[in-house]
């Protein structure tokens, strides 16, 4: 819904998720150097033909992006941030973003790769998340998994919160979107540096090009904006369920604005199962850092991107509006 928000503003596009980005982040060693043509070539050729990605959805021609990401800036969010800038260019706006939940833990990523990004984070109720989560068909985990995404993601949040510039990171309440969408568009377009365009609290037109037919589970984004979801934990979700929610998320919950139920207290094994869930996906998330670390001391050519002025230039600029078709900072 934000997504399409945002690509409804006339300045900026906001393609389906991409996957490429953070894959292509992790894979940059066996592209070697970037200054080199042909490295980037290489890259980009991944990024069209690998399985694991969704270039199609882009819609843009697959020859067009490797020219241009050959023949651009040596470093590998330029070649990136290239494919972004042409969806952008599809539509003729100036800014581009891109959609991952999971990007709010990815965060020290994406400003290695654009250093100018602007990151919003949506905040929703845990419980709905959890709900909605277990009944999308590409979800595979268990009810523990759920519940450890969304405390990751809010204590991932509350760092950024504390340690990004108010111009680099801002966060809003789902239900605060769907109850008053102009209010909120309006206060983020303000964080944004955009002027706010009455469209984007009715954002349906923009469903049918930027959210994939296949995507059934983002069917009610061709509808007007809707409460019907809010709250909807209730009758999805087993009694053992909301009671585990609100034992280990509770904390997080109230510290959002979410009233607790005072359900019955949650089962020990329960507890116990969540907890080794939320260990082993934090060791996994620790050794993965560390990799990257040792990683960061060698890396075979620049991350940052160079399509930007901000960008371009060393320690970073105040950000300006666009007056003319140009990129400007993305926003994630």
């Amino acid at each position: 819904m934000l997504q399409l928000m945002l690509h409804s503003h006339p300045r900026i596009a906001v393609p389906p998720e991409t996957r490429f980005l953070v894959p292509a982040y992790y894979r940059r060693r066996a592209f070697g150097d970037l200054r080199v043509e042909q490295r980037r070539r290489a890259l980009a050729e991944w990024i069209t033909s690998d399985r694991s990605t969704k270039f199609r959805e882009l819609k843009i021609g697959k020859a067009d992006f490797i020219r241009e990401a050959a023949e651009g800036p040596g470093s590998l969010g330029s070649v990136i941030g290239t494919a972004f800038r042409m969806y952008a260019d599809r539509f003729d706006k100036a800014r581009w973003g891109d959609k991952r939940p999971s990007y709010v833990k990815q965060v020290d990523i994406l400003l290695r790769l654009f250093p100018d990004a602007q990151i919003v984070h949506l905040i929703r109720d845990g419980r709905d998340c959890v709900a909605s989560l277990k009944e999308m068909p590409w979800y595979t985990l268990d009810s523990f998994h759920a519940v450890a995404t969304w405390a990751e993601a809010i204590d991932a949040g509350v760092k950024l919160r504390r340690s990004m510039p108010g111009d680099s990171y801002y966060e809003l309440r789902y239900e605060d979107l769907t109850d008053d969408p102009a209010t909120e568009l309006k206060k983020l377009c303000h964080f944004l540096d955009e002027e706010f365009v009455p469209a984007m609290a009715s954002p349906r037109e923009a469903a049918s090009v930027a959210v994939p037919a296949h995507k059934v589970w983002h069917s009610n984004t061709h509808g007007e904006v809707t409460r019907a979801r809010v709250g909807s934990w209730g009758k999805r979700l087993e009694d053992w369920e909301v009671a585990l929610c609100e034992h280990v998320l509770g904390g997080r919950l109230e510290a959002n604005g979410y009233e607790l139920t005072g359900a019955s207290p949650a089962a020990k094994e329960h507890v116990l199962s969540c907890q080794k869930t939320l260990q082993k996906r934090r060791a996994g998330r620790l050794r993965k850092a560390v990799r990257d670390r040792l990683n960061r001391l060698r890396e075979p050519s620049p991350v940052a991107a160079l399509l930007t002025s901000g960008q371009q230039t060393p320690g970073g600029v105040p950000r300006q509006r666009a007056d003319s078709h140009e990129l400007t900072e993305p926003v994630l």
